[in-house]
Formats: structure tokens, sequence, C-alpha cells
């Protein structure tokens, strides 16, 4: 052995011998800060250089390294992603679980009849309370990730109450403890500000009957109150925490009420929000993205585009990052109809991830339907390939097969059943994902959409008839009323949609046309102002359909325009009960299709 190697032995044995077991909150806190810094900045080897030599003893770098890694899995959804999540979080929930006070049953009981001295809690015992509440917390959404059916959210519920219940009880140690340290106090406050108002805007985002039932063994959720807390966790800026309130609010007003209602959220926070991260971290792909994210929502594609490649184009480490890109990308394309483009990301995605390729090869099939390439090419010959390949993909995440898979298998089924052809399948995916909402935003693009549905209407009519003729008919009629709607025609939308409803005895398969027309009747009630109306519509909506394609998709929706509805209502002084009245009033506004229908 040489000298020099033999000298950096005794220097590793050395540091060994004298590098501490425990660290101190404060350097723990610091640790944590920087790391976020790094990880923000893209500089992720960085990060996990400073968090994970101590991520089996300390709280803050347990918590950091399972953050980062649940923050890929909800981006990613890649299934490797999130089972790393999940056992970074089983990890930190351990760490933590040695750093709390644990109470004794004699304790427990006490706590009923007085009430705890949190004064008497050391500040790494109440920060490992909070620390085991966000670790539950992300658990709790790692499973919405997992599987978007109304039954895994209830059965994630159940899991949460201590979660919920904790974090009730920092917010009381918050309100109640005299700190004598008012960095540990302002670094406490940054988690509880996140984790109550997550925790309220999650829960209230839940259909109606979930959140009866989570209200019945003692959650509740209150947007409003949800969103405040998240501001106030995002304003005070040395919180360690901020920039995790600005992702969540970020999330929520660019991602969630995109797809889960029939309204924009906050854009001009997340225009002023984005301006202060991007100046703190100008090459994150984080923000870069939400970037991007909140140009496509405003119409403003070309921008869009930029940015998505900006995102996708600022980091290697993480593939996984250039397919959220790649999903954006291409559907930034489908809105410009330039299919080719939307094509070369479609490709990528089936090619490169493994979130979903049952969606990814329907989705590339159904653009290259939109090239209406010739019968006897080579195209239509990749076409059919690609359609047997969809269903064989299909996944089955907790015993449960994924919604949005099922939908385009059947549309596979059907493709095959009639002729080898679709009704405008990108049109109708851009419907599902609510992206007509988009469209709508440019004048140019929604008379470009228009005209292709014109022209689809006059092939339909010139082809030979078919059992599924009212499917595509129907299809077709809810497709132009949405654009309608977007194109400020309500009267001419109205005529479509009730035609859909008229025709519901007709439909043979895609029975979930009806129950998402009514939704489209009610937006169109809200927007001429005639909430009442509104409000019986979605009520109608979600009483009297059941067991149709993307159910539980209509009901998020449905749910947040209640919300939306009810609160305008309210402000008004004309608070409505939707019981009997209600009831009335849907039965007389759709008994008259009902017998226009006999009539026919």
């Amino acid at each position: 052995m040489s000298d020099v190697e033999g000298e950096d032995e005794f220097q590793d044995a050395q540091e060994t011998i004298t590098r501490p077991t425990t660290m101190d909150l404060d350097t723990a806190i610091d640790e944590a800060k920087k790391a976020i810094n790094c990880f923000f900045n893209n500089d992720f080897d960085s990060a996990k250089k400073i968090l994970e030599p101590w991520a089996e003893s300390s709280m803050y770098h347990s918590l950091g390294t399972a953050v980062f890694a649940c923050l890929e899995a909800f981006l990613t959804f890649e299934e490797q992603s999130i089972a790393k999540a999940s056992e970074s979080l089983k990890m930190c929930m351990n760490v933590c679980s040695k750093q709390r006070r644990h109470v004794t049953l004699t304790q427990n009981i006490g706590k009923m009849v007085k009430r705890t001295n949190y004064d008497n809690y050391t500040d790494e015992e109440v920060h490992a309370e909070l620390c085991y509440a966000e670790s539950l917390l992300m658990k709790a959404m790692l499973t919405f990730v997992e599987d978007e059916t109304l039954v895994s959210f209830v059965k994630a519920g159940l899991k949460i109450r201590t979660c919920f219940l904790l974090y009730k009880e920092c917010l009381i140690i918050l309100k109640s403890r005299k700190w004598t340290n008012e960095t540990h106090r302002l670094h406490f406050e940054s988690g509880v500000r996140m984790g109550i108002g997550t925790f309220n805007l999650m829960i209230s985002l839940l259909p109606g009957r979930v959140i009866k039932l989570l209200e019945f063994i003692g959650f509740s959720g209150d947007k409003e109150y949800g969103l405040r807390e998240l501001k106030l966790g995002y304003n005070e800026k040395r919180g360690i925490r901020q920039v995790l309130c600005a992702m969540t609010l970020l999330s929520y007003n660019l991602i969630a009420t995109f797809i889960l209602s029939h309204t924009d959220g906050d854009l001009d926070f997340c225009k002023k929000s984005l301006a202060e991260q991007l100046d703190y971290y100008p090459n994150g792909v984080w923000f870069l993205f939400f970037k991007g994210r909140l140009e496509f929502i405003q119409g403003n594609m070309e921008e869009s585009i930029n940015w998505y490649k900006k995102s996708w184009r600022s980091q290697e480490l993480w593939p996984q990052f250039h397919h959220l890109c790649f999903w954006e990308l291409m559907w930034a394309h489908c809105v410009k109809q330039e299919w080719d483009d939307a094509l070369f990301y479609a490709i990528s995605l089936a090619e490169q991830s493994n979130w979903s390729r049952t969606i990814y090869l329907y989705q590339q099939a159904a653009i290259m339907i939109m090239r209406k390439p010739d019968p006897k090419s080579s195209d239509r010959d990749c076409i059919n390939n690609l359609m047997m390949q969809v269903p064989t993909h299909k996944q089955r995440i907790a015993g449960k097969s994924l919604p949005m898979e099922k939908f385009v298998c059947k549309k596979a089924e059907r493709y095959f059943s009639q002729s080898k052809n679709l009704v405008l399948p990108i049109f109708e995916l851009m419907f599902v994902w609510n992206v007509f909402r988009v469209v709508g935003k440019r004048k140019d693009l929604i008379m470009n959409m228009y005209k292709v549905i014109e022209d689809e209407e006059k092939s339909l009519k010139n082809s030979s008839k078919s059992e599924y003729d009212p499917d595509n008919n129907a299809l077709l009629l809810l497709i132009k009323g949405a654009c309608l709607r977007q194109m400020k025609h309500p009267l001419q939308a109205e005529d479509c949609l009730k035609q859909i409803i008229r025709m519901e005895k007709q439909i043979k398969e895609d029975t979930y046309l009806v129950p998402y027309a009514v939704v489209e009747l009610a937006v169109l009630a809200r927007d001429r102002g005639d909430l009442t109306t509104a409000i019986c519509l979605l009520e109608d909506a979600k009483r009297n359909y059941t067991g149709y394609s993307l159910e539980s998709r209509l009901h998020f929706r449905i749910h947040a325009d209640l919300l939306e509805l009810n609160s305008k209502k309210a402000t008004n002084g004309k608070k409505i009960e939707v019981a009997e009245e209600a009831e009335e009033a849907t039965e007389a506004i759709l008994s008259e299709l009902i017998s226009k229908s006999t009539v026919d």
C-alpha cells in the first residue's frame, strides 16, 4: 500500500470517528434550505449529497428526501417513482417517530380532560410532530396519484385521519405554545400553514358524497380557508416551506382547477408567483413547466410551446420530466391542429414513457386518424396495429382499472367494429380533458376547429348507415355544442345539447355523452346568469345518471361547479336549497326534452 493511500484511509477513519451521530435542529433546517435551493435550481446531485447522509437520522433531511421523491412521483406518475417515494416516506415516518414525544395511555386519557401543556415539549419534539404529519399527508396524496376512482379516495381518506388530527394539534401548538426561539416558530408556522391549507384544499375537491362520508368520521374541507392558509405560508418568504406552498398553489390553479372544473384558477396570482419563483430559480424545471402551463391556459400556444421546451431541456437527470413536457407539447400542437408535430410527441411518449402505454398508443392512433390517411396507405396499417395494442397494455392498480384506460380501450374496440374509423377522436379527448376552454380563448383556433366539425358532419351524412350512427351523431353534437359555447353562440349550442338528451334511448355505447351534455347545458345557464337552472341541471346530472364512462371525472367537475354557484347564490343573498324545488325545476326542464323524444 502506498503512503498516499494509507494517508487517505487514515483521514477517512478520522472523519468517521469525528463525524457527529446527531444533528441539531438549526443545522438541519439550514441544510434543508440549502437542499431546497439546489433542488429547484436543477442541481439535484447537490441536493442529494446534502440530504442522503442524514436521511436515516435527521427528520428534516429525511423529510426533504421524501418531498423530492414525492414531487417526482406526482409529476411523472412513473410506477418506479411512486415506489421510491413510498419507501422514502416510510423511512421519514420512522425517523420522525423516534423524535416525537411518546404519549402514554394515561397521558392520552388525561388529554381528554385537561389540555396538554405544549410548553413542556422541546422544539425538536414539536417539529418532529409536524414532519410526521407532513409525511402522512404526502402518503395520502400518493394514494390519490395511484388511482383516481372514488373508492380509492374513500380508502385514502380513512387512512389519513391520524394526519388530519395531527395537523389540528400542530395548529394548537402554534397558537398556544410560548416560543423561545423565533426562527423555530417561523419554520413551524410555515409547515402548519402548508399542511392545513393543502389538507383543506384536497378534501374540498372531492365529490359531495365522499365528503359526507369523511365528515361523518370527523374530516372537513374548506376550499377558501385552505387557499388562505397556503397564501399565508407563501407570503412568509423566510419559511422553509414557502416554495412548497408556491408549488401547491400553482398545481391547484393551473392543473387541478383546469381538469376538475369549468372555471379558471387564480391566474393573476400565478403570474405574480411565477415571476418571483423564476427570479429565484431561472432554470428550474418545475417553474419553467408551470410558466408553460400558464401560457397554455391563456391560449398563448406559441409561448407555451417555448416554455415547455425550456423546461424539457433544462435538465437531463430525470427523463421522466421530459415526458411531462412531451404530454403538454402534444396537446399544444393538437390545439393548433399541427398534427405532424403532435404525432412526434405522441410517438415519443409511447416509446419512452411507462405511465400508460394504453393511453399513449391510442392518442398516437387518434392523431394519425385526424390526418385522414388513405385507406390503402402504410399509415392505415400502423393505425390498425396501434389499436390492436391498446388493450394489451391496460393496467390494474390496487385491483382497479384506470378509468381513462377503460375509456380508450372501448374506443379501440369501436374503431374495429365500425369499419376501422372513429369520429374526430382527438377532439373527443380534448373535450374529455377540458381543453375546449383553452381553444375558446383564440378565435382563430376555435374557428378552425368548427370547420373540421362541419366537414365531419357532411362526411358522416354521406357515409353508409351503421348501428353506431346515433352514438357518432351525438358525439359530433356534443363537440359542436361545446365549440359553439366557446364561440359565444349559446342558442345554437343549447340546441345541439338538447338534441343529445332527446337521443338518449338511441345511443348504443357512448352513454357518457348524455350526462356530459346536461353539464354543458348547466354551464350555458351559468354563463347567462341563470344560476338556479344551472344548479338544477348539475344536480340532475349527478343524481339521475350512473354507470357511464369517466363518471368520477364528471362528478368532480359537478362538485366544483356546485360549490362555485352556491357561493354566488349566497353572496347575492339568495342561497338556494336544492331539494324538492330543485327537483321540480329539473323535471320541468327535462320533461320537455323527453316528450319531444317520444314524439320523434
